[in-house]
């Protein structure tokens, strides 16, 4: 299993998936920008299918572990 350390921004112009960046804590932080809404769960549904498909896996093997509430999310992905 992979982890991904994901800073989402809801309420962006476009669903895309951009740079990766340090934190503070040595984390590679992947940057994902997806247009749905903060609200039940949208924007992090919406993130999950954007991360799904660009790696080419279904949606159901991407697994949010912590940050459902917040803008710093872990992921877990399988491996190939």
């Amino acid at each position: 299993m992979t982890i991904l350390h994901v800073k989402l921004t809801p309420k962006a112009s476009a669903d895309r998936i951009g740079d990766t960046r340090p934190d503070a804590e040595g984390h590679d932080v992947l940057q994902v920008y997806v247009t749905a809404v903060p609200e039940n769960g949208k924007a992090n549904e919406a993130m999950i299918r954007l991360i799904a498909k660009h790696f080419a896996i279904a949606p159901s093997h991407v697994v949010l572990l912590r940050g459902h509430t917040s803008r710093h999310k872990v992921i877990e992905i399988p491996d190939e």
